[in-house]
């Protein structure tokens, strides 16, 4: 979603009047603003996998299932952890028998908005992606049929799809819409910062406060990272120097401005999920903000939207305290597979 125009120059009315964030005197432009980060009331699905709570309680049990994966000590948890933001805390992913992929792990959050899929944009729908490192010989390492058969021969699981599938096979397209089902509902938790959308005054810090309007202003984050979910869903040249992987220029080759593109991540439960960027080749946040001020490589294919800007050391502390507040203090527990 697009910023509002209205609300951009709303904000900077704020900063020359000198209207405080605090107390009850918000105006309207303030108000329109924070709209911007208001979340939805419902996750959406296609009509061809509605969801269900069955289908939901399913898909949990098997993305923490490592019986899914060849060598049975791998599962789509092992990858995607909720402590890291759905994660894995690795600079790149690794495959079952202990090899690295080629790109870092990307987080599951709040993917169900989402109109295409992975860092290239390769998968247009949960779906699909939910079949891919099952079968990927550098992932889980499966066949279609060898993961069938592994899960119609646990009892519990034949209730479990009978409940989820009613008068179907289980088979990997069925095991796809559970994993599907379930990914759809990793919602990003409350964290400070919708707090203080909602009016809590004291749920961020003076200095995060500050860090917001360095991210819509001075920074130019928001550019790129818009809405509740803090991601266009674009693809962009962000300038780091190993340009070998083409991103969805290898997926759409020939146009200039998405060869070595990446997804916009979206930044909720930022906090827990470095090392960042695609390969993982920046540490921290702060590694962060100095490549976006101005230790990016320029070439034709950088996206317009990196123009390199000047914070000074405090304002990169403001900016990184906002960032902070996007993170949710919740923990997730593990559940209890089927014998």
């Amino acid at each position: 979603m697009k910023r509002d125009i209205l609300g951009v120059i709303g904000l900077f009315c704020l900063l020359l009047t000198n209207v405080a964030f605090a107390g009850a005197g918000q105006n309207t432009a303030l108000h329109d603003l924070k709209a911007e980060y208001e979340r939805p009331v419902s996750i959406p699905a296609p009509d061809t996998n509605p969801l269900t709570d069955a289908k939901v309680r399913l898909g949990e049990i098997l993305f923490s299932d490592p019986r899914l994966s060849i060598d049975q000590t791998m599962s789509c948890a092992s990858c995607h952890d909720p402590d890291f933001g759905w994660e894995d805390g690795q600079q790149m992913g690794l495959g079952h028998d202990g090899s690295r992929l080629k790109r870092h792990t990307p987080t599951l959050l709040n993917l169900a908005w989402a109109p295409l899929l992975g860092w290239d944009g390769r998968f247009e729908s949960f779906e699909d992606q939910a079949k891919s490192p099952i079968m990927s010989g550098a992932e889980m390492g499966m066949t279609s049929q060898l993961a069938a058969h592994r899960v119609h021969a646990i009892e519990g699981y034949r209730a479990m799809f009978d409940e989820a599938f009613p008068g179907e096979e289980i088979s990997l397209d069925t095991i796809a819409k559970a994993l599907a089902s379930y990914q759809r509902t990793l919602v990003s938790p409350e964290a400070p910062f919708d707090r203080w959308i909602q009016g809590d005054e004291t749920a961020i810090s003076n200095s995060a406060k500050n860090g917001f309007l360095l991210f819509n202003g001075k920074a130019q984050c928001a550019v790129c990272h818009t809405s509740w979910r803090f991601t266009d869903d674009g693809f962009h040249d962000i300038g780091l120097p190993h340009a070998s992987d083409l991103g969805r220029g290898g997926i759409v080759p020939g146009v200039t401005t998405i060869q070595n593109a990446f997804k916009t991540p979206t930044l909720r439960d930022i906090a827990k999920r470095g090392p960042f960027m695609h390969d993982g080749s920046l540490k921290t946040l702060e590694d962060v903000i100095h490549h976006y001020q101005n230790g990016f490589t320029k070439r034709e294919s950088v996206s317009w939207s990196i123009k390199g800007f000047e914070l000074s050391g405090g304002e990169q502390k403001d900016l990184v305290a906002f960032l902070k507040t996007l993170t949710s203090e919740t923990q997730t527990a593990l559940p209890t597979l089927p014998f």
